[in-house]
């Protein structure tokens, strides 16, 4: 049988390495379902009420013109 490495005192097969790290790196690049979804919305930084009222009406009505 192939050499093994010795981790903390016990002897661990390659195999089980790279097992290990594969897993490792799938659970952290994986994307989680369970996380809460995150809207993309544009920030609105208007001068006044008036302005800000505009955008959002400009950005409902070529939203709707998308769908």
């Amino acid at each position: 049988m192939a050499g093994a490495y010795t981790i903390l005192g016990r002897a661990v097969p390659p195999h089980h390495l790279a097992i290990a790290t594969i897993g490792t790196v799938v659970a952290l690049v994986a994307p989680k379902p369970w996380t809460p979804k995150v809207k993309n919305e544009p920030k609105i930084d208007a001068s006044s009420p008036e302005e800000e009222k505009f955008i959002k009406d400009f950005l409902a009505k070529h939203e709707e013109a998308k769908h």
